[in-house]
């Protein structure tokens, strides 16, 4: 079906390093809506802006957890997609010191598909923290009925405003741990992306609009430290510029083509 360039075949096969940096388009191909396109029921008369910010949380506390937690519910229900196995598939076989896999995404969809490792830019949807103190809270540590993995938890599939409970440690509301409008990225998680981005071989951009900073540098930073860069996106984007190659293709489509090709004879 594709028909990959012999010269890129040999870079991806001779890496020491790649990295896969992913953005909504592979979980949109699992069914899971991008960020300003999740909000139907309780939730389509407010703009993403007005949800998920520290302003918000602080005004409306019940109103942004219970969209949370809607959320959470709505990414249980998708399956890693093809392209998310694929790239699972490439680190069990090369080892996650050599295939990394960063994404903009707080879904889960890579470690449910089998990725030993994964570096989230925005924060994960599924953990959470104290909006005072900060300390960090399992989900399974949460009130069973604030567990999206609880089966006879149920949530209205229309939207519900619902109080977030209260941390153990300070008595403060509990937040999700995902990265809001006006937050900074965390510093370390930001410093090891820009690090194993300006020391890989290879970079693979999967999905990403290229237009969210700073995560949207990191192509650029690969290519100016002398890395092949390569994007594998339906559409265009800001980072065709950036990019040596262009596959316009799905994800569930190419990566798995792409392995298959790198990998034949191994």
């Amino acid at each position: 079906m594709f028909n990959f360039d012999e010269t890129v075949l040999e870079r991806l096969q001779t890496a020491k390093k790649i990295v896969f940096f992913s953005g909504a388009g592979i979980s949109a191909e699992s069914g899971v809506p991008t960020f300003r396109d999740d909000l139907s029921g309780l939730w389509a008369q407010y703009d993403p802006m007005q949800l998920a910010t520290p302003e918000a949380f602080r005004r409306q506390p019940a109103l942004v957890w219970g969209w949370y937690l809607w959320r959470r519910q709505r990414v249980r229900a998708a399956q890693p997609n093809a392209a998310h196995l694929a790239l699972a598939q490439w680190q069990a076989a090369a080892g996650a010191d050599r295939v990394i896999c960063l994404t903009q995404n707080v879904d889960d969809l890579h470690e449910r598909a089998g990725c030993s490792e994964v570096l989230h830019l925005h924060g994960n949807l599924f953990s959470s923290l104290c909006a005072e103190c900060g300390q960090s809270v399992d989900e399974a540590a949460l009130p069973k009925a604030h567990q999206t993995r609880a089966v006879d938890v149920e949530f209205d599939p229309n939207g519900q405003e619902i109080t977030p409970p209260a941390c153990r440690a300070c008595g403060g509301h509990i937040r999700p741990g995902v990265i809001w409008f006006g937050e900074a990225l965390d510093s370390q998680v930001l410093d090891r992306s820009f690090e194993l981005s300006a020391t890989c071989d290879v970079l693979i951009a999967i999905g990403t609009s290229g237009v969210v900073q700073p995560a949207a540098a990191l192509p650029s930073i690969a290519r100016e430290a002398g890395a092949y860069v390569m994007q594998i996106n339906p559409q265009e984007t800001p980072l065709d510029a950036v990019a040596h190659s262009n596959i316009r293709a799905s994800a569930a489509q190419a990566l798995p083509e792409l392995y298959k090709h790198v990998h034949k004879g191994q």
